[in-house]
């Protein structure tokens, strides 16, 4: 087993909910022994800050944050401002996740050079959070000289993670980012392939020595019902594969299984896309299954080298129910094979 240090593990949650809904699975997943809560970004939910600040409401230890922004629809400026207030509200436990984002394409978003944006992006929330008025100046933003936050931010830094499976993206992350997350994959292949990437930047000759953790999220349904728990699971992760299903370089998914997938989705049959995602593909993309073959999967990433994993939305046939066999029945499996 290879990491850069301690391994934590963290719960993702959908921005979906009522405010009361996360606060109740912030605080198990607090009592539980969770490290980290995200709450995802995706396009037509709910923006992630208002659950976050909910969550913050009811939990005095787990850091929190999104997973993940995007510069497009949201100005880094914007977005410095939100983790600023985050950091406040959660006594100084926010960290910032930063994306290219997917399915804006469909809005008409300016997407080219995705990968340089990001880092620009993270450039100008560095540089508020720290207070310089130097200003940032960036092919895509900017940050004029004098520029900064009309608040005082509780921290000059927060950690950045930022989501990526491209290499371009990871090499220029090493370069200001605490973490990387490949998101959406429980594959333990991409570990060492992420930390190659990685490496090209933060080896030898570097002007940083510490090493970039790599967070491995996925959709996670866990129940009792190994069979009941991977059928949900299909229809979860259908969506998300028509988007990541080409990006895993250690598989071959073939085109016509993501196009038809595509087609089902788009007609709103998520079941019969569903039904097409076969058992060997749900575990490269999915935690799906009994308590112990989730436990399995993830141990399998940790022996690849993971440093936090992330159980991704719906957690189990309820959110609620797949939180609590997470945090009974999973993490002590795991936490004992760290001890």
């Amino acid at each position: 087993m290879t990491t850069t240090g301690a391994v934590r593990f963290g719960l993702g949650f959908q921005s979906d909910k009522s405010p009361a809904e996360y606060e109740r699975l912030a605080a198990a997943g607090e009592r539980y022994g969770f490290d980290v809560l995200s709450v995802f970004g995706d396009l037509y939910f709910q923006p992630p800050l208002p659950a976050l600040l909910a969550m913050a409401r009811v939990t005095e230890r787990v850091l929190l944050g999104p997973a993940c922004l995007n510069p497009f629809t949201v100005h880094p400026v914007e977005i410095a401002g939100q983790i600023a207030a985050l950091d406040v509200a959660s006594g100084g436990r926010a960290y910032l996740g930063l994306a290219r984002g997917s399915w804006l394409g469909e809005l008409g978003v300016d997407q080219r050079d995705g990968a340089q944006a990001v880092a620009e992006a993270a450039a100008v929330v560095v540089a508020l959070l720290a207070g310089r008025t130097d200003g940032v100046e960036g092919r895509r933003f900017r940050l004029p000289p004098g520029a900064r936050l009309r608040e005082q931010p509780l921290r000059d830094r927060v950690p950045v993670l930022v989501g990526t499976w491209s290499p371009r993206l990871s090499g220029l992350a090493a370069d200001f980012a605490d973490e990387v997350k490949i998101g959406g994959s429980a594959n333990p292949a991409m570990v060492p392939l992420m930390r190659k990437w990685l490496s090209a930047r933060t080896g030898p000759g570097s002007h940083r020595s510490d090493p970039v953790g790599i967070v491995m999220g996925a959709v996670t349904v866990v129940d009792a019902d190994g069979h009941a728990a991977r059928r949900l699971a299909r229809q979860e992760v259908a969506m998300y594969l028509e988007v990541v299903g080409g990006l895993d370089r250690t598989l071959t998914v073939e085109p016509e299984l993501l196009s038809l997938l595509g087609q089902r989705l788009a007609a709103g049959d998520r079941a019969g896309a569903g039904a097409l995602v076969p058992d060997d593909l749900l575990a490269r993309f999915a935690f799906a299954g009994t308590p112990s073959e989730v436990s399995a999967q993830a141990l399998e990433l940790l022996d690849a080298g993971a440093d936090r994993i992330e159980f991704g939305t719906p957690h189990g046939l309820t959110d609620a129910a797949g939180v609590a066999l997470l945090g009974s029945e999973v993490l002590p499996v795991l936490r004992a094979e760290l001890a």
